[in-house]
């Protein structure tokens, strides 16, 4: 049994250092076709063929205009590891059609991404659509066998960094964002990428802790309505004693809440009778745990009429003894009224009793939030200062996948063209590159895509873009400043880079981001985002169309 091997038989992840490498990706983590047209490449004598493919999207997702790309650093650890084992060759030869010949096995267990290169686009900069966001050149074989595992590492992770970047963008920067989807993820490895492209996104942590591990994200949590609902009566608290911070003095917790509760009750015109007992006791149990942590959930009841009054009695009792409460978490009702009504009883509470820090304590949001509740409660103007989000975010529920593909462009130097009637899906043929060309205030104005062969665009020179398929759609642009938009990732079985950490590519998501106008980024109708050819590149894909389309005949 190899590493690998020995790596998938104990966990999913591996740890190689700083990259932290996911055991089910592995050149089995393909559809079948691939390697059955490796075997009908290898039985043609194709062998020695050269390919490039491009690997793009059609469209934005969520009706937006802008798509975050993400994934990269995993398709390198796949190309850095891809080999197939033994007792991968031993399953192949079980699994594919009787009468394919001893040697392909061998030359399959001998390929590797050695003669593979990758040119990408950095991870983390905002892409669109039919742009390639990776080109991959090297022997038609080994690159067609990469085709699914890249898409699948490429799609989800792009669609679940778009999506964080939008609920950062309609959240606004000083409200933090917690990623709370792992449970309804799908799956493991769902949950795991969620946590870790969320926060490439745009969110402050996540509630998954071993994605805080694997990636060092940071991780945050409070307790369930269960916690609370497992006590029913103060009498249950085997524990009430805690030090005083200062003096180390074990002191009554629940003593003091309860003389706290009498005094907020007149203030906050709520009777204790109608408060539950049991929250109280599961507040102070908690408070008693984490005294420098106690952040409790005020829902389980009754926000108003007893998980404010309780929880603003346990914090004054730990301010008693010298600790500081962080705040409350609503996971139910009326958000954008119940978040007001809790800080509202916070100022009145921190002016009472001489307490500033309580108009600084954190109010947190859950319960099935998605990119309109935000929005809506926006307008409503709330009053609250984080949002745990899990569902609609983890799930990406608006659109569940993003829809890159992977087309072949050129073989052996040769132009290739997929036609369609359907216009959106005829390919531009050929080696190119791409350039993200600036207006003067700093904004992308278009991207362009050329044939390598020809010479990039030059700051202050009038460049012709053409839309690829729209004859008349066509403008002059003189940039200010010339991006060009790749970089050869993996070269001679090596990365050529040195990668970014995830907490350079998410600063680079927001840098990026502020490159597009406002109008661009927009919720509602955004202006679409500017995709063009060169003249040269125009002409040479019409020209190519021309030659393949059957001419039709009419009687």
């Amino acid at each position: 049994m190899n590493d690998r091997e020995l790596s998938c038989a104990g966990g999913q992840f591996m740890d190689r250092g700083r990259m932290n490498q996911n055991g089910v990706v592995q050149p089995l983590l393909t559809d079948l076709y691939q390697i059955t047209m490796a075997y009908a490449y290898w039985k043609s004598d194709k062998t020695d063929d050269t390919a490039v493919f491009d690997l793009f999207f059609r469209n934005n997702p969520f009706h937006g205009e802008f798509t975050i790309f993400a994934g990269l650093e995993e398709c390198l650890k796949f190309l850095d590891s891809f080999h197939y084992s033994q007792s991968d060759i031993e399953y192949l030869k079980q699994t594919l059609p009787e009468g394919i010949e001893h040697e392909f096995f061998e030359y399959l267990g001998n390929l590797t991404a050695r003669d593979v290169t990758l040119y990408a686009i950095d991870e983390g900069t905002v892409a669109f659509p039919r742009v390639p966001i990776i080109k991959i050149e090297g022997p038609l074989i080994i690159v067609q066998l990469l085709e699914t595992t890249l898409l699948t590492l490429v799609n989800y992770a792009s669609l679940m960094a778009t999506n964080a970047a939008r609920y950062r963008m309609v959240a606004g920067k000083h409200v933090k964002l917690l990623e709370f989807g792992l449970r309804r993820a799908q799956g493991p490895d769902g949950g795991l990428s969620a946590s870790k492209y969320s926060y490439t996104g745009g969110f402050d942590g996540t509630s998954n802790v071993l994605a805080g591990k694997l990636f060092n994200i940071p991780v945050k949590g409070t307790h369930a309505h269960a916690y609370i609902t497992s006590f029913s009566s103060i009498g249950e608290l085997k524990t009430r004693l805690i030090k005083h911070k200062q003096t180390g003095i074990m002191e009554d917790l629940l003593e003091h809440a309860v003389r706290h509760r009498a005094m907020l009750s007149h203030l906050l015109d709520v009777s204790t009778e109608e408060s539950s007992e049991g929250e109280l006791a599961a507040m102070v149990s908690y408070a008693i745990a984490f005294p420098d942590g106690f952040m409790a959930l005020v829902d389980t009841y009754d926000v108003k009429r007893s998980g404010l009054l309780n929880f603003s009695a346990v914090a004054l009792a730990l301010n008693d003894l010298g600790y500081h409460a962080l705040g409350i978490r609503i996971d139910s009702g009326d958000l954008a009224y119940l978040s007001c009504l809790a800080r509202e009883t916070f100022e009145k509470v921190a002016e009472r009793f001489k307490v500033p820090w309580f108009n600084k304590l954190t109010i947190v949001a859950s319960n099935d939030i998605n990119e309109d509740t935000i929005l809506s409660l926006n307008e409503q103007g709330h009053k609250i200062d984080c949002f745990g989000i899990g569902t609609h975010l983890v799930t990406c529920q608006r659109q569940p996948a993003l829809g890159c593909v992977y087309k072949l462009v050129e073989i052996n130097g040769q132009p290739r063209i997929k036609l369609s009637q359907d216009v959106e899906k005829v390919t531009m043929p050929g080696n190119k590159n791409a350039y993200r060309l600036y207006s003067a205030d700093g904004h992308a104005l278009i991207d362009l895509l050329q044939k390598v062969s020809e010479p990039p665009p030059a700051v202050g020179q009038k460049v012709l873009c053409r839309h690829p398929f729209q004859e008349s759609k066509r403008a002059y642009v003189i940039p200010s400043h010339v991006e060009s938009l790749y970089k050869v990732y993996w070269k001679s079985g090596k990365i050529c880079q040195q990668l970014p950490t995830l907490e350079q590519v998410r600063e680079k998501v927001q840098i990026s981001l502020k490159t597009l106008r406002n109008d661009h980024k927009r919720t509602l109708n955004p202006t679409p985002y500017k995709v063009a050819v060169s003249d040269n590149l125009y002409n040479f894909i019409h020209d190519l169309w021309l030659q393949n389309a059957p001419i039709g005949e009419l009687s």
